[in-house]
């Protein structure tokens, strides 16, 4: 006879687990914060200083242009010429709470949550509860981070997608293909976030296809990985496509038509017309002016006449006739000129170690960079009532759109701690330097001669299968592209830092030990293991 179960008598029994369940995770949290009580002080630190700059200036901050165009295209959804609006679908998730401030606190979040993962992949490797929490200070601490993290402004959340990828890869030596395929997923959008990142589509690919190429089972994570890095930006280049087509820009298969443009702003640092010997369309836009007499690139390519006043006619900059004509000139600048390109662009990643912090490319950009106490009418750009950065709406109306709040907001209260304490608290340059060079510890590391007597050379030996190689490559990479193809700015050191502290403190991380070989058995003990036990 089968037994009826008692359901009425069973209820009680379960109403009182669910209750428990939020004691307990709660009694998870209080012992995970006692056993790692160094970074929980850190990680709260980093969270007060975020309140404040939340208190302190209610709604968000902006960079004028880059950030009005997100906020057009979150509320009108479409691509941009100039820059790629994946950052405005994640704008667009959070447009029916209409708050700038609830904005600002999920990119602040991310910032958080950005140093918890670097906390436990390093604690994952066994680095240390002291050096797992240094290693997260710049990204805790730096005022300027927290600034950035306060504008509507792409790197937070491009920062945050990369280290999930990567915390997903690193975190197993064998990578499953979902895994694979859900880190490639995030990279792929990352990359539609911030194009300035597009290198690191073949960076995790290729770390992953090095790190298994010997079996199966890492050809296919390397390629789901790949699979799933190309899907987004595949389907925001049809995107594009589809959307160009309908102002007839037919067959533009791109994120934006600005390449050239930035590209040309590069070359604008050395690129010598008696040298390059441009003609036809070429000759029109080869810089004129005397190379003393040149701003930084961040600042020349938005005033010189070539790539405004004199490409009009084929129909400006950021078009697709604008576009080739730049490009080809930017290629054959580099051609004739390798090493001068190749020294400016060395000279200007050396501006990321420089001290004390300069105006470059001018002090008008850097000074969106800083909190300040008071934005007042001559901070906002003039054209901020009358311009449309996306049609439909003009960049006041878009903010009070999707804000309902006018910008430039201070409760100077909590604003004042939060403005000196950014001008004195941040990534030096010099401290970025040790950072980096620390990463390289645990990326290179010293073969022991045979013969230590003799006086014989320690030769290097480049781990390019270990762990800490992705995060050191990817910081650098992600230092030196934006600066190959357009110029050095303060705001593209922001999310290498993240990185080259995960590389950083993974140098410190135990040498993993090599299972030994299983011991076999001596001819003694094999012999007494077929004596009969009786004859024994």
């Amino acid at each position: 006879m089968a037994v009826q179960r008692d359901v009425t008598a069973d209820a009680p029994g379960q109403a009182a687990r669910r209750q428990g369940r939020p004691r307990r995770a709660v009694t998870r949290l209080r012992s995970l914060a006692r056993e790692n009580r160094l970074f929980t002080w850190a990680l709260a630190a980093g969270a007060f200083l975020r309140l404040l700059a939340v208190l302190g200036y209610p709604g968000a901050l902006w960079f004028a242009g880059d950030s009005y165009v997100y906020l057009g295209a979150a509320l009108r959804p479409q691509p941009n010429l100039s820059k790629s609006t994946g950052y405005s679908l994640f704008l667009r998730l959070l447009l029916p709470f209409h708050s700038l401030t609830l904005v600002t606190v999920v990119q602040h979040l991310f910032g958080l949550a950005v140093a918890v993962m670097i906390y436990a992949l390093l604690r994952h490797y066994g680095v240390s509860r002291l050096w797992s929490t240094v290693a997260t200070l710049p990204v805790l601490l730096d005022g300027y981070m927290i600034e950035d993290e306060h504008m509507i402004m792409a790197e937070s959340l491009f920062t945050f997608l990369l280290m999930i990828a990567m915390l997903l890869i690193l975190w197993r030596k064998q990578v499953t293909w979902w895994v694979a395929l859900i880190a490639g997923l995030l990279v792929g959008y990352a990359v539609d976030v911030r194009t300035e990142g597009a290198i690191v589509l073949a960076l995790f690919p290729l770390f992953l296809l090095i790190r298994g190429w010997r079996s199966l089972r890492g050809w296919l994570a390397a390629i789901m990985i790949g699979v799933g890095c190309l899907a987004p930006v595949a389907a925001y280049i049809g995107w594009f496509h589809v959307w160009s087509a309908q102002y007839g820009l037919t067959g533009q298969y791109n994120m934006t038509l600005s390449d050239g443009f930035y590209l040309w702003g590069r070359v604008s640092s050395f690129a010598n017309c008696g040298v390059i010997k441009p003609t036809g369309e070429q000759a029109t836009v080869c810089p004129t002016e005397p190379l003393s007499a040149r701003t930084p690139p961040g600042d020349f390519v938005w005033h010189a006449p070539q790539v405004h006043e004199d490409i009009n006619s084929i129909g400006g900059p950021v078009s697709p006739a604008g576009n080739r004509v730049l490009t080809d000139f930017v290629i054959h600048a580099v051609e004739a000129q390798p090493l001068d390109y190749i020294k400016t662009v060395v000279k200007d990643v050396g501006l990321s170690f420089g001290f004390p912090r300069i105006g470059y490319p001018d002090p008008g950009t850097v000074s969106y960079y800083d909190f300040h106490l008071h934005y007042d009418a001559s901070y906002l750009p003039p054209n901020l009532t009358s311009h449309e950065w996306i049609k439909g709406g003009t960049a006041y109306s878009d903010w009070l759109s999707y804000g309902h709040q006018a910008p430039g907001r201070v409760i100077k209260v909590f604003a004042l701690p939060i403005v000196v304490y950014q001008r004195l608290v941040f990534t030096y340059g010099p401290l970025f330097a040790v950072i980096l060079l620390m990463g390289l510890g645990g990326v290179l590391t010293l073969r022991r001669p045979v013969r230590p007597l003799r006086l014989r050379p320690f030769p290097l030996r480049w781990q390019v299968r270990g762990t800490p190689m992705l995060p050191w490559v990817t910081a650098v990479a992600l230092l030196v592209f934006p600066i190959a193809i357009a110029d050095f700015d303060y705001r593209y050191l922001l999310p290498v830092i993240p990185f080259a502290c995960v590389a950083a403190g993974l140098a410190f991380a135990p040498p993993l030990r090599k299972s030994a070989p299983p011991k076999q058995p001596s001819p003694v003990s094999q012999l007494e293991s077929t004596v009969p036990d009786s004859v024994a």
